[in-house]
């Protein structure tokens, strides 16, 4: 399976924030939309860079309270591992797990096209496994 059927099940929404967005509002936005990492965009097509909790974590444990009124850009990861929308789902996962990183940028022409997250790649997995399963089952069950 490729990258492009993980997005089309999920959406290509992404959400991006300007580098200059304080850290600690980056935290709300993560909080609100229950996720664990954002796109740092200026134009919301170009990745600057990656901010994850992670990121997040590092900073604070650096640099104590402050980290939280600095710019994203001060922490983020600027040297995103991005994949393509045919890149399939095993490298996607051999990749993540490689880099142990869990937000992979999709790209198309160099504009962002979506995200995908270790949870969606997990999720994928799991489907296909419990799909494998019942062809099984069905198999043993009607010789």
């Amino acid at each position: 399976m490729q990258v492009s059927v993980l997005l089309l099940a999920k959406g290509s929404a992404v959400v991006t924030v300007a580098p200059d967005v304080s850290t600690v509002d980056v935290l709300a936005t993560l909080a609100h939309h229950r996720i664990g990492a954002v796109v740092v965009s200026a134009d919301g097509r170009r990745i600057d860079g990656v901010l994850s909790e992670r990121d997040v974590v590092r900073a604070l444990a650096r640099h104590g309270a402050t980290a939280l009124d600095e710019p994203v850009s001060r922490w983020m990861t600027s040297e995103v591992v991005t994949c393509q929308p045919d890149t399939t789902v095993e490298e996607l996962m051999t990749t993540m797990t490689k880099r142990r990183i869990r937000h992979v940028p999709v790209v198309v022409d160099g504009a962002l096209a979506g995200v995908v997250s270790i949870g969606d790649v997990v999720k994928d997995r799991i489907s296909a496994l419990e799909q494998e399963t019942e062809v099984l089952h069905q198999y043993i069950a009607n010789p």
